[in-house]
């Protein structure tokens, strides 16, 4: 069985209505209740809209709603943009992010970080921010830093973990301490 073996089954399913119902969503998932039933997780993935480059399409703005979660709490939702040819848009991320915790301030269509106008228009700042990494970085430090997920370079620190220095005089004590009995 699939606990036993420690593995993660993914199933990608679609949308079908339900004839007649009056109250209540008439959206339901093929391949009955026992699915839905056994599932750990069921996330509802949904375009809300395009991205646009003037009139060529280059992305979709997706939200992703937990339907059912049993290892967190469910019933969470998150927006973010996917880009064809890039993926997941870590430009925009950075500014979404940036602007709800008050680090990159946004007047108008304008967007700033430090009083200095990064763009007009949500793309023109993605696009600044992906012709100035150096800034990208500082402003996705700063986020890492208020959320507590390391020293804002991207790597985890471990103050547990001995030093390569400390390392070699940890084992050198341990050599000259006699066992204590007790």
């Amino acid at each position: 069985s699939v606990s036993k073996s420690n593995c993660m089954i993914i199933f990608i399913n679609q949308i079908r209505m339900k004839i007649g119902v009056m109250f209540g969503n008439p959206e339901t998932t093929t391949g009955g209740n026992a699915l839905k039933f056994y599932a750990s997780q069921r996330l509802e993935i949904r375009r809300i809209g395009a991205i646009k480059d003037r009139d060529e399409v280059v992305g979709n703005q997706t939200r992703v709603k937990v339907v059912k979660n049993k290892l967190a709490p469910p019933f969470k939702m998150v927006e973010f943009d996917i880009m064809y040819g890039e993926g997941i848009s870590k430009m925009g991320e950075i500014l979404d992010i940036g602007v709800n915790d008050g680090i990159v301030e946004k007047s108008g269509s304008w967007f700033s970080y430090n009083s200095e106008r990064i763009g007009q228009g949500r793309e023109n700042a993605k696009t600044y921010l992906r012709e100035h990494p150096e800034m990208a970085d500082e402003i996705e430090s700063i986020i890492r830093q208020k959320a507590g997920i390391g020293d804002g370079t991207g790597e985890v620190e471990m103050d547990d973990a001995p030093q390569d220095s400390d390392e070699a005089s940890i084992e050198a004590s341990s050599e000259e301490s006699p066992d204590v009995e007790e």
